[in-house]
């Protein structure tokens, strides 16, 4: 089998969104905002995608995706990495992760590349499952477990009886975990600190005792700020605080888990086993949450996966998706995963419910791989792309 043809095309919503209340998720910009004018105010949000599809010379077509950057990612596979590939051998996955991440290590090594080569990665995945017609996970390994446990991950930063709402929505679904996210960091002040605790008082309330609750500050806060909120949070026993601080910060990660009981969470926005390799030496964390699509897809996933376990650290994978779904599955290391429940498209993270067909739906707090469904089991669903600009 040889790859024939790789394409890329970045899909950009055009339909409605939903209006994001002030301090509805805190943020990197947030310790900025005061010198922003409304014209220069950045947000949080991603409203576009990339999907990557990889053509053989067998008539096997293998899916990737990225998101967060499309347009730059796009740029980066069709002017540096495709060429590599054409005439290969979708077989050869580490020779072709190697071979790409080799061509741009000038330039590369984090972000954008390594996005680039995780979309192309799990196209070759895929490819491969196509190819020895089984699901992914049981290229790695096979199945671990029954079913895979997955908790609600939204619960944003609202008034408390909706939030309260949907927590309980969320129980009464049969979820045993779900996360909730800040609203407010370094600039609030005290009274912002308060509104935080209020948020997650309202989610421990609601949902009890024997419920999973996580909370996400998504690199909205100071090193010092998250010392003094984890003071705070000590009584509502969190599964784990995420991403309290900028990825880059690993002392500070390490001061966190020395500070507090809390068990400490990232890696969402850290690349390859070399990065996570410094955060398991610097003993920064307590779980382990690298994105499949950006960590340097499956290849680079199995690798970090082996060495954490090795730590006894868990991993837990930002996000939902096919392609961590079959990482988790095929690993005893991953207790749980992370499910976005289908909404009306908000900050762009739910846009693949409206990009691909085959996601699987959470019942009762679980999700399920199909052993019967070759590869990851995506196709991209073309007529809802009418809701999008498509650019080729």
């Amino acid at each position: 089998m040889k790859i024939t043809e790789v394409r890329t095309r970045v899909v950009e919503w055009r339909g409605e969104t939903q209006p994001l209340p002030p301090h509805f998720c805190t943020n990197p910009m947030d310790l900025v905002a005061p010198m922003m004018t409304r014209e220069t105010m950045a947000t949080f949000t991603f409203h576009g995608w990339l999907i990557v599809e990889i053509f053989t010379d067998q008539g096997l077509v293998g899916i990737g995706n990225a998101a967060l950057s499309p347009r730059v990612t796009k740029q980066m596979i069709d002017q540096y990495l495709a060429p590599l590939l054409i005439g290969q051998n979708p077989w050869d996955t580490e020779f072709l992760w190697q071979h790409m991440y080799r061509k741009t290590m000038a330039f590369g090594r984090k972000g954008v590349a390594i996005v680039a080569i995780s979309a192309i990665d799990i196209a070759l995945w895929d490819l491969m499952g196509k190819a020895a017609k089984q699901p992914c996970y049981r290229l790695m390994g096979g199945r671990t477990k029954p079913r895979i446990p997955v908790y609600a991950s939204r619960l944003y930063s609202i008034g408390l009886e909706d939030l309260a709402a949907e927590a309980s929505r969320y129980k009464a679904e049969g979820y045993g975990a779900m996360k909730l996210r800040f609203g407010w960091g370094p600039t609030d002040g005290a009274e912002g600190m308060a509104r935080n605790i209020d948020l997650v008082r309202t989610v421990r309330e609601t949902v009890g005792d024997e419920i999973d609750v996580m909370a996400d500050a998504y690199m909205g806060w100071s090193l010092d700020y998250a010392k003094r909120m984890m003071r705070l949070l000590e009584p509502f026993n969190l599964r784990w605080l995420e991403e309290a601080i900028i990825p880059d910060d690993v002392h500070g990660y390490h001061e966190l888990r020395r500070f507090g009981s809390t068990p400490i969470a990232a890696g969402e926005h850290e690349f390859t086993s070399y990065g996570f390799r410094q955060l398991i030496e610097a003993r920064a964390l307590d779980y382990i949450q690298f994105d499949t699509n950006r960590v340097g897809g499956i290849t680079a996933a199995r690798k970090i996966q082996a060495l954490a376990e090795a730590y006894s650290i868990p991993v837990v994978p930002h996000a939902g998706q096919m392609h961590n779904y079959h990482v988790v599955m095929a690993s005893l290391n991953s207790p749980i995963a992370e499910y976005f429940p289908p909404v009306d498209v908000e900050v762009g993270n739910e846009l693949f419910w409206y990009i691909f067909k085959g996601e699987p739906s959470a019942q009762d707090g679980y999700i399920d791989l199909d052993d019967d469904v070759p590869g990851l089991g995506l196709t991209v669903d073309e007529a809802a792309l009418a809701k999008f600009e498509v650019i080729e």
